[in-house]
């Protein structure tokens, strides 16, 4: 198994961001970015695979989390300095470009990293959360939801309600979340089954509380296995309760001024390069099923593949074959330059007519 080191790279005068890294130092560069909640450990199945096929994988803590600079302040978590984080990420590296993976607000920082850097953009592949959309604000992806299934009348802000909650109520909301952020991560981290319906139990949270208003998060032993393996869950919890919920959770506390910043994307935001995108097919909240989440992204991305996993949220983590198999040939099909060994192997091909 590829070893996995430890990095740390400093920008804006002191901020740093903390990351993971496996794989040959010149080898093609892809960037693993997790969302809400997580850090750079929860994508090890990713950096292993990928890591091993000779990709330098790298996977950072991002702003608010694990090892980074977690400051209680509300700027920290914009778009806008998420990107300058990035950049600095990148040029730690020592590459000035690469494949770029996100996943939930991750999705949403990569999509705002392509907007304004598209040259260090060689691919961009989200997960769950579409191209053009909540790097956007809330008029990214509000007029997207499902009114069938939540009626403006009484769902306004639809299955993001829970947004809505952090927005109205979010210190009292981190209080509670911070009673037990191991357990809440573990509650959050049950393995999905197939919905019966479409409705997100988070359309609910300003009205009924989360997980349905009990007074505080699970305990650990109160849930099933994690979808994660145990090792990575341990690490993932530890840093959790190392920050506790509000840097991280800061992020939905910037909708104003991430569609100023990206509104001023160069190009409009029209992405030339190929872009990759992951259906989790029983997502209620990140429903791009039912909904027309996805509209803007086939509209803005000139060369768009999209695949659909069976699996929740955590697609990355409840399918991690699936997920890794998709971005393997979506490389090879669309990038096949950026595949290791493609400019010194020697590889031929020969058909012979008989």
């Amino acid at each position: 198994m590829t070893a996995i080191t430890e990095h740390h790279v400093v920008y804006a005068g002191d901020k740093k961001i903390n990351y993971l890294a496996a794989g040959p130092v010149n080898g093609p560069l892809i960037l693993f970015i997790h969302g809400w909640p997580g850090t750079a450990i929860t994508w090890k199945a990713q950096i292993d695979a990928f890591a091993a096929l000779g990709f330098r994988a790298i996977a950072p803590d991002m702003p608010g989390y694990g090892k980074s600079t977690a400051r209680r302040v509300v700027e920290d978590y914009s778009q806008e300095a998420l990107v300058e984080g990035m950049m600095a990420l990148l040029a730690g590296t020592g590459h000035h470009v690469g494949i770029w993976v996100g996943h939930d607000w991750g999705a949403g920082v990569t999509s705002s990293v392509a907007r304004q850097h598209p040259e260090a953009v060689k691919a961009l592949i989200n997960l769950c959360v579409p191209y053009h959309t909540i790097e956007l604000g809330w008029d990214g992806f509000l007029p997207l939801v499902n009114r069938e299934i939540y009626p403006a009348d009484e769902y306004e802000f639809g299955q993001w309600d829970y947004m809505r909650n952090w927005e109205e109520n979010f210190e009292k909301t981190i209080q509670w979340c911070d009673q037990d952020p191991a357990g809440l991560c573990k509650a959050f981290l049950q393995r999905t089954s197939q919905p019966s319906n479409r409705f997100a139990p988070l359309g609910l949270v300003r009205k009924n509380g989360w997980l349905g208003g009990i007074p505080k998060p699970p305990a650990v032993d109160a849930t099933g296995p994690p979808i994660l393996p145990a090792d990575v869950f341990d690490s993932f919890a530890a840093d959790m309760q190392r920050t506790g919920f509000w840097p991280g959770t800061a992020y939905y506390l910037n909708h104003e001024r991430n569609a100023e910043y990206n509104g001023k994307a160069p190009s409009g935001g029209r992405l030339k390069q190929p872009v990759l995108f992951v259906h989790a097919l029983w997502d209620t909240v990140c429903d791009t099923k039912t909904s027309r989440l996805v509209e803007p992204m086939r509209e803005f991305c000139s060369n768009l593949t999209e695949v659909t996993v069976e699996a929740g949220h955590w697609v990355q983590f409840e399918k991690p074959g699936y997920v890794n198999a998709a971005l393997f040939r979506f490389i090879v099909d669309e990038l096949p330059s950026e595949w290791p060994g493609f400019w010194d192997s020697g590889y031929t091909k020969k058909k012979l007519v008989l």
